[in-house]
């Protein structure tokens, strides 16, 4: 199980307040498909949050020690029904050839207004690797470089 100081537990509080509980667990409680679900969440997010029906605080409590030991992640907050869990993300290695370009990107072009006095519109666009935005907000393809071979004499 982790351990967390203070003010790690703080920031991550913070994060996870905007977060939807991605497991629930029923009245069955944590059975082996439940684990799973927790498990993938962990690997895939890092921090979730978990909602558990059930009306006993003991069971819950429980629940929530239970699961930080088998998954080894470290318990962020535990308010009523929900509880928040922790563990860093395992990088996984990309399989792929080291040939491979840049990957898309998120560009947000602002053009103003003809006018002057309208708010500039605001745009966002998938860039491939090999696109450039120019100042005036248009979207060129890099043109590829031509080398010239210098004659060996």
């Amino acid at each position: 199980m982790l351990n967390l100081t203070p003010a790690e537990r703080s920031v991550l509080r913070a994060e996870a307040h905007g977060l939807k509980p991605i497991v629930m667990v029923g009245e069955s409680g944590l059975t082996p498909s439940v684990m799973k679900e927790i498990e993938l969440g962990l690997d895939s997010h890092g921090l979730i949050k978990v909602r558990v029906f059930g009306d006993d605080r003991e069971a819950r409590i429980e629940m929530y020690e239970t699961i930080c030991e088998k998954t080894g992640a470290a318990p962020v907050q535990h308010i009523g029904k929900l509880l928040v869990l922790y563990r860093p993300k395992v990088e996984a290695e990309k399989a792929g050839s080291g040939k491979a370009g840049k990957g898309m990107r998120m560009v947000t072009i602002v053009k103003p207004s003809a006018s002057g006095t309208k708010k500039p519109s605001v745009s966002k666009v998938l860039l491939k690797g090999n696109e450039r935005v120019t100042a005036g907000g248009t979207i060129k393809r890099v043109k590829k470089k031509v080398g010239t071979k210098k004659s060996v004499g």
